[in-house]
């Protein structure tokens, strides 16, 4: 076989692993930026030794990229002493911060408590939105790589029809993220007719077009590897988008933003009844004659055109929860609310989805049907519900600290029951020294860019190795290399204060 041939078969035929390995896996990044956060506050109270450009880029590089490479390499067997060494770590540090507090130092601990679920928070931002969409962003760019190396456990690579896989869950995370804080949800487009709106909306596709056009030229002139039952021979992740973005814009014109949830039950199920009782997955599977023929434009790209059915139902989910989390909520109680409702949702769809594995289909990519839209929307929902736990703890931290200031997290700001000169104390502090390092607020700003960079170094990577014979500490240093000048060309670009927008 050639080399084309022999990288496109190790990608190939995989039948995932179990839901919970992979939920494991996803959690832990929301540890990590827990600890991170408390880490800069006990360094504001010992020394200001993380306050440069430099040195916040090498603690948010560490805390935030390094576990996810080591998670899905190396530690791909030792997901659980990964979490037992952040979890120490966290419990340690919160406990060097609580003896160190500068507020409240002779209150007992249930009183402090009670005083902290008095405060309010700014809401106008929400840190776990932000984070989410980055560690999604993160988690893609290593292991499109990855996965060309020996050392990526191939049942993290994406299925060849049923099963779960940890790749599998990049796209459908990438769109039910974006959903989160689309146009509708912020209410961008309130002035103006349906027409203007939807207007608006397909102008906001050519980008997307123009990427999606530039990636199937570049691919098929350098005749790189492609996994065909992925997309299809033409299709890929860019016409996807442009696809769910359309028909999603068109939905929310008819349907009533706050009935999102009906739309993404109502299209899954739907779909999923066309899949048993139609000819439908037959065409998905062998195409029109049955025998896996690609000639035509639907059967060379069954699986991509046909998937967005799926997709679009995560969309609308996406577009639900970000209504129900961008709500305006002031006090801390209420964000601890929502965090448990948000939890114990996914653990709802989580045992829906058990259901729906037993007696109807296993999760199928490849389709993107009922069950993989359910495993999608309850992964996206227990990672944002992890991310929103540990800003609860982070605010806590903050709370008994003065002048703790951790970038890309919640602020305090007055509560008329609490104690005022405290919070006053915090929000002044807060504004004149918080930081701006950071490089999840980086990769948020240039999120397009960032996945951008990805692709194309993942493809020059490719094109220069030989990732299959690829020793395991060369393949690790090459994969650290790849995530750390993508992260800091994205870091600088941000401390200039530059974004870079393709519309």
């Amino acid at each position: 076989m050639s080399q084309k041939q022999m990288k496109e078969a190790f990608v190939s035929n995989q039948n995932g692993t179990s839901v919970l390995e992979i939920t494991e896996g996803l959690c832990l990044p929301a540890l990590c930026i827990l600890c991170r956060g408390l880490l800069i506050i006990l360094s504001q109270q010992l020394c200001s030794s993380l306050h440069n450009s430099r040195t916040r880029f090498l603690v948010d590089f560490a805390f935030l990229i390094v576990p996810l490479v080591t998670t899905l390499t190396i530690f791909s067997s030792f997901v659980l002493l990964e979490y037992l060494v952040a979890i120490i770590l966290g419990a340690g540090l919160l406990y060097e911060i609580y003896c160190r507090r500068t507020c409240y130092a002779r209150m007992p601990f249930q009183k402090i408590c009670e005083k902290f679920l008095k405060v309010s928070l700014e809401s106008e931002h929400i840190p776990a939105i932000s984070c989410f969409r980055v560690v999604n962003s993160a988690f893609t760019a290593v292991a499109i790589l990855a996965v060309d190396f020996p050392l990526f456990p191939r049942r993290y690579a994406k299925t060849e029809l049923y099963g779960t896989g940890a790749m599998d869950y990049g796209v459908g995370g990438f769109i039910f993220g974006s959903a989160m804080v689309s146009p509708e949800v912020r209410r961008k487009y309130t002035k103006g007719s349906r027409f203007c709106y939807l207007t608006k909306s397909l102008y906001s596709l050519w980008p997307l077009v123009f990427l999606g056009v530039g990636r199937l030229v570049a691919i098929k002139s350098v005749d790189y590897q492609e996994h065909l039952t992925e997309y299809g021979v033409h299709w890929n992740f860019f016409f996807t988008l442009i696809a769910v973005k359309l028909i999603t814009s068109l939905l929310l014109i008819i349907c009533p933003l706050n009935r999102s949830w009906v739309v993404a039950i109502s299209i899954a199920a739907l779909y999923q009844l066309a899949l048993d009782f139609t000819p439908l997955k037959s065409l998905i599977l062998y195409g029109t004659d049955g025998s896996g023929t690609r000639v035509g434009l639907l059967n060379a790209n069954r699986e991509g055109i046909i998937s967005i059915l799926g997709y679009v139902a995560v969309h609308m989910a996406g577009v639900q929860t970000g209504l129900y989390v961008l709500k305006k909520r002031s006090h801390i109680k209420d964000w601890i609310k929502v965090a448990c409702c948000i939890l114990l949702t996914a653990i709802g769809l989580f045992i829906s989805l058990y259901i729906v594995q037993v007696n109807v289909e296993v999760a199928s990519r490849r389709m993107a049907n009922l069950a993989f839209c359910i495993w999608i929307v309850a992964s996206c929902l227990i990672l944002l519900s992890s991310l929103l736990l540990g800003d609860i703890i982070l605010s806590f931290a903050k709370f008994v600290i003065k002048e703790a200031a951790v970038p890309c997290s919640w602020k305090l700001i007055q509560s008329p029951t609490a104690n005022k000169k405290h919070l006053e104390s915090i929000v002044f502090d807060a504004k004149r020294k918080e930081p701006t390092l950071c490089l999840i607020t980086a990769m948020n700003r240039n999120q397009l860019l960032f996945f951008l960079l990805s692709n194309v170094t993942t493809g020059l990577v490719n094109l220069s190795i030989d990732t299959l014979h690829s020793s395991t500490p060369w393949a690790l240093c090459l994969l650290n290399l790849y995530m750390f000048t993508n992260c800091l060309i994205i870091y600088v670009l941000h401390l200039q204060d530059k974004t870079i927008k393709f519309w």
